[in-house]
């Protein structure tokens, strides 16, 4: 790929978190979505690359853009995967709370994994617990593998989970196991990013979400050098077809981090739509507005936290024609 797409992908979060700001609180997370979803489709067309959708809004029936197989870019330059979530965290926009994101992740053609829309089970810690986790194992056996790698008293780890009923039972193990939680309404891909950086005070992420979350997921670990493994939970015998098709027979089979993103290259984008622990949301002020974007890349390893500053009387439609 080519180095200076990471820096092309940073306008494409920064445009869908711009628009989609304007949402925040505004209790209406489909305006907030489809702001997000335009914006991010218009500036892709401006940049260089062959790019295919396999993570994004939907089959191309249930979504009018950003649709599974949708071809991306200007149709010069790199092939790519692309695995977008325009707004990752609709309702966080919507109630005006805490951690909603634009992302997007690419990697070179047919290294992504083309997960379909269901729930996965989901671990994910970063860099300094990578080969300690096991999906199969229990909760306690690894928090436990989480303490002894960060040095840390089991007390002491966070574990980050959504607030959903699914996960009473998993909520009660990581209590007895004597863990601390950090209990989200939504957005768990910025909880599994968050595993990596020390100042989120987040050590590991357990239970169940979405599937192509997990891809996006994945990606911006690799970047990170952390680590996700993932198990598909289908819900219904149409969603077992569906994992049959894709080849999968064994639906106990465990995702490791080459299944979600093979290869050694990949870049991940996410810029703030509102505030997090790791990334200030849009501000805006009169004819101006700020972001906060990381933006990094497996191969180099290389991590950017970039604050825009945006003026939207020359951008009215967040795109430069040239």
């Amino acid at each position: 790929m080519e180095r200076s797409l990471t820096m092309e992908l940073v306008r494409v979060t920064e445009a869908a978190a711009l628009s989609s700001a304007r949402w925040m609180g505004r209790g209406l997370k489909n305006e907030a979505d489809d702001a997000a979803t335009t914006a991010m489709r218009t500036v892709f067309d401006t940049i260089p690359m062959r790019g295919t959708v396999v993570i994004g809004e939907g089959e191309m029936d249930e979504a009018p853009m950003l649709y599974i197989g949708e071809k991306l870019g200007t149709g010069s330059g790199p092939l790519v995967d692309v695995a977008v979530d325009p707004l990752e965290g609709t309702n966080i926009v919507a109630r005006g709370s805490w951690n909603a994101l634009s992302v997007i992740a690419i990697a070179d053609g047919g290294n992504l994994l083309h997960a379909p829309d269901m729930y996965m089970q989901k671990i994910a810690v970063g860099p300094e617990s990578v080969g300690k986790i096991d999906i199969n194992a229990s909760t306690a056996d690894n928090l436990i593998a989480v303490a002894k790698a960060k040095n840390k008293d089991v007390e002491d780890v966070v574990a980050v989970v959504l607030n959903r009923p699914r996960h009473e039972a998993l909520i009660h193990e990581i209590r007895e196991a004597g863990a601390r939680i950090k209990l989200i309404q939504d957005g768990d891909v910025a909880g599994a990013m968050n595993t990596a950086f020390d100042e989120t005070g987040v050590d590991i992420l357990f239970g169940i979400g979405g599937a192509p979350e997990g891809v996006i997921s994945a990606v911006a670990l690799k970047c990170l050098g952390g680590e996700i493994q993932g198990k598909l939970i289908p819900s219904n015998e149409k969603e077992i077809v569906r994992c049959k098709k894709m080849g999968i027979e064994n639906m106990n089979k465990v995702f490791y981090m080459d299944d979600f993103c093979a290869g050694n290259d990949a870049i991940f984008a996410a810029t703030g739509v509102t505030d997090g622990e790791l990334l200030k949301g849009v501000q805006f002020k009169g004819q101006r507005a700020k972001t906060q974007t990381v933006v990094m890349r497996a191969k180099s390893g290389t991590i950017r936290f970039i604050d825009g500053q945006h003026s939207l009387k020359k951008k009215p439609n967040l795109v430069m024609e040239s």
